[in-house]
């Protein structure tokens, strides 16, 4: 963004945390009063309202919310614009439609499980040229900085790097990318899929639970978020709600159970599962299964 974003209007899509941040990035950061076209955790804007003669930033999964794009097909092929796209808990699991995207970044961390504060980033032949042919006007940090000369700095794509990162990170990329090899993306992209099933079968038969994303075109196969509906929690405070459903989490950790599945901090109170292709089914039903068991058991006491 700070290397390309400036010569067109700007557009920001935003239904969760970390779109809200591109979107703040934008705004208050680089200064370009952006058109920003916001949903509520759980929805998505209308994609046909975008104007393509923008620039246009937008996560294709919402990690926060539960919300991921329903296809690529709201994209056009003949964009004057740049589609900057964050697929950071997207890619590996959900498919990608190359010829719709410009500029993507993805992590290590999240669908092949490497580590945290890695990522990779794509770029079209169309972001090249608008980096070569642009100057932005702010400062750019020299982490930022994507060219050399007025080109494009291949050797950063080669593999050089500007800071140096842990070679022991790099070897576990290698490892995961070795893991996903022998499965394949379609495998993957199933994987996760089975996971999402399994949840969405749970769900279907308990009464008390119901995911964040009503429209199951737009539920997220990887972070999938869930909203408790039971009548004693809906009648709590939202500091009683959260602390309640916090307990819950903490008794599973505790047990060794599952870990970090309350909902992301800025979110609506309820749980959060990773159903990403590195989660066994069998695995995600034990959790389940607990997380029923534990929630019974502590609602009969309000």
């Amino acid at each position: 963004m700070w290397s390309l974003l400036g010569p067109k209007p700007v557009t920001v899509l935003v239904w969760e945390s970390f779109s809200e941040g591109w979107a703040t990035d934008v705004n208050k950061q680089l200064k370009l009063n952006p058109t920003i076209i916001k949903a509520d955790y759980g929805k998505i804007p209308d994609l046909s309202k975008v104007d393509w003669k923008n620039d246009v930033v937008f996560v294709a999964n919402g990690t926060t919310s539960g919300v991921k794009i329903p296809d690529w097909n709201w994209i056009p092929a003949n964009r004057e614009g740049l589609s900057l796209c964050d697929a950071t808990s997207a890619a590996y699991a959900m498919e990608i439609d190359w010829s719709k995207i410009d500029v993507l970044t993805f992590s290590w961390q999240k669908c092949l499980g490497g580590e945290a504060a890695h990522g990779m980033m794509i770029l079209s032949p169309k972001a090249v040229a608008r980096l070569e042919s642009y100057d932005p006007p702010w400062p750019l940090p020299k982490i930022f900085r994507l060219k050399k000369s007025g080109k494009i700095n291949k050797a950063i794509f080669d593999g050089d790097v500007i800071n140096t990162p842990s070679m022991i990170c790099v070897e576990d990329y290698l490892d995961a990318l070795d893991w996903a090899g022998k499965i394949g993306l379609n495998g993957l992209i199933k994987k996760s899929q089975a996971n999402l099933k399994v949840v969405a079968d749970w769900v279907a038969k308990t009464d008390w639970i119901e995911f964040l994303a009503d429209d199951p075109n737009v539920r997220s196969n990887t972070s999938v978020c869930l909203s408790v509906t039971h009548p004693k929690i809906k009648a709590l405070g939202a500091d009683e709600k959260s602390k309640f459903l916090k307990s819950i989490a903490s008794d599973l950790s505790k047990k060794n159970i599952a870990h970090d599945i309350n909902s992301y901090k800025d979110a609506p109170a309820g749980y959060r599962f990773w159903c990403g292709p590195t989660i066994e089914e069998s695995d995600l039903k034990l959790a389940l299964a607990e997380l029923e068991k534990v929630f019974n058991e502590k609602v009969k006491n309000l």
